[in-house]
């Protein structure tokens, strides 16, 4: 079960003052790089493939840069100034390989507030376990224009799923006889089409059960057997 989320409140301009600051940490695995590369699309070796990796400047995977930036916008977005805040610019500089298994605390700090125009510089850093500083710069953001407290629902628990996973199961199945299926009412395109594919592999002998008119009305052809 998920624990309560905590409420968040945000900071208003005139309610900061240089100096204020803010962090979070986390603890960054292996599942965190496939979800990030998942997520992203960014499926570069360097944080993928071990053996490929071995080669390169560090010797192992390392962690998505983008990943550590990410904690910045989130420390900017639920503490400091919080909710309602608006990401303007980001400097980064990535100044340390971020390693799996490493713990990582991303902090905020306000260093100008820049009047009449309701935005707040601040310095932002991510350090490792160590004190290591891995992420540095510095970003621009437009305060909140509301005061407000808000409880975040629960976030999704996020999965991950090898993309070969059934692949055993159904070279299984292709070593037997194909079992004999009912497709009930298959009167779209994609109903017509998964179960020509499971036919075309061996998989199953479907029988279409439904109103034929709107069956054959699908602009796709079903070869007899």
């Amino acid at each position: 079960m998920n624990a309560p989320a905590q409420s968040l409140t945000n900071h208003l301009f005139h309610q900061m003052k240089i100096g204020d600051h803010a962090s979070l940490s986390r603890h960054v695995g292996p599942e965190d790089i496939e979800l990030f590369a998942a997520v992203s699309g960014d499926a570069n070796p360097a944080h993928l493939d071990a053996n490929f990796a071995a080669h390169g400047p560090f010797g192992h995977v390392v962690i998505h840069g983008m990943w550590t930036a990410a904690l910045i916008s989130a420390v900017l977005g639920t503490r400091l100034p919080g909710p309602g805040t608006i990401y303007l610019d980001q400097q980064v500089r990535f100044q340390k390989p971020v390693s799996p298994g490493d713990t990582v605390t991303a902090e905020v700090e306000v260093i100008e507030l820049i009047e009449g125009k309701n935005r707040v510089r601040l310095a932002t850093t991510a350090r490792n376990q160590l004190g290591e500083v891995v992420l540095s710069g510095e970003a621009l953001v437009l305060a909140p224009l509301e005061q407000l407290t808000w409880v975040p629902g629960n976030l999704p628990e996020a999965v991950i799923l090898p993309k070969g996973r059934w692949q055993g199961f159904v070279e299984e199945a292709r070593a037997l006889p194909p079992v004999r299926a009912a497709v009930v009412h298959p009167c779209s395109k994609s109903a017509i089409l998964g179960a020509v594919e499971v036919r075309d592999e061996g998989l199953l002998d479907p029988i279409l059960i439904g109103p034929a008119a709107k069956i054959w009305k699908r602009r796709c052809k079903i070869r007899p057997r």
